[in-house]
């Protein structure tokens, strides 16, 4: 066995997951969980504003990574490119400062961000989203090609795939929108709770990204919609109706069109007390998670399908897998 340590750092939060590698019978790997978790830093907040880092949001995000570094080396890995790779997503690619950022992330984990395109945040949430659907598979009703949807702070992601394209490839086609939730809440939804025309803005906003979204993914030629990310694990433990988070209870959870609805709806009408008050939410999520199931809500319309799955393995796992193989 040996071990490595994945950072995922969206806009809204920044996440660590460090892995047993176990090798079985033959060349077949494992990635196994030994250590997953995850902090809200808001690195983008005001960015889409000022299109700049706040100086408060990058030491939130700095400090929270010291912490993941002392994690990382108590499960005896070293820091370093070998083991470790930490990337980086939409506030990322949109901030003018980002140099400030990159710097002081290579300092105290010994290993720069990758500021990861579009695509490639795409191709890493599949891949970790579905690895484990190979056994699984149609048997439990995860059905090919794979749409998956990664709803992230700043932007959301889609990537379509899992039948292999014409020449083979795993994914067949993927993009990358800016309708996140914090991008969303900042644009959009100032009020709390929101205003009907408020709402009304936000979900003409995320209805022309998806018109971009169809001309390159076939949203409707998904057989199964898998969304990963925290406002669907969220969604989905509201739906179980959790007193709190359970990720082995959400992981693969099935949220009906109806249920989805209801509660968007009720997300958008509550203030942030009510909010607050939900045993599954987490403190950094309150402020955001309405304009989350909006465009969780949205998409799944876009769609035609009548469910979505919530997958607590995301870009973090594909991550871990591009560390193995």
């Amino acid at each position: 066995m040996s071990g490595v340590a994945a950072i995922d750092c969206g806009t809204n939060s920044i996440r660590l997951l460090v892995a047993e590698v176990v090798h079985v019978d033959g060349d077949e790997v494992q990635v196994v969980d030994v250590d997953r978790r995850m902090e809200i830093v808001r690195l983008g907040e005001g960015v889409d504003e000022t299109g700049e880092f706040a100086p408060q949001a990058l030491e939130r995000t700095f400090d929270a990574l010291r912490g993941y570094a002392e994690a990382i080396r108590a499960h005896g890995i070293e820091l370093g490119p070998d083991a470790v790779r930490m990337v980086a997503t939409s506030a990322t690619r949109d901030a003018a400062n980002r140099q400030v950022f990159v710097d002081g992330v290579k300092e105290i984990i010994g290993v720069e961000p990758e500021v990861v395109t579009g695509l490639d945040e795409a191709e890493l949430s599949f891949v970790g989203a579905t690895a484990e659907f190979e056994a699984e598979a149609e048997d439990d009703g995860f059905t090919p090609p794979f749409l998956v949807v990664d709803i992230g702070g700043g932007s959301t992601e889609f990537v379509l795939g899992g039948e292999g394209g014409p020449d083979g490839e795993l994914v067949r086609a993927s993009l990358s929108v800016d309708i996140g939730c914090v991008r969303m809440t900042e644009r959009h939804l100032r009020d709390d709770p929101p205003t009907a025309e408020q709402v009304a803005a936000a979900t003409a906003d995320i209805d022309a990204a998806l018109d971009e979204v169809e001309k390159v993914v076939p949203l409707r030629e998904a057989g199964s919609v898998v969304c990963v990310a925290g406002t669907a694990t969220t969604v989905a433990g509201i739906a179980l109706d959790l007193p709190e988070y359970d990720s082995e209870r959400i992981h693969h959870t099935r949220v009906d069109v109806a249920d989805l609805e209801r509660i968007t709806a009720g997300l958008l009408r509550s203030t942030h007390d009510e909010r607050a008050g939900i045993g599954v939410m987490h403190p950094g999520r309150v402020d955001v998670i309405g304009a989350g199931a909006l465009v969780l809500s949205r998409v799944l319309a876009r769609t035609g399908a009548d469910h979505f799955t919530a997958s607590e393995h995301d870009i973090l796992d594909g991550v871990a897998w591009s560390l193995v193989v």
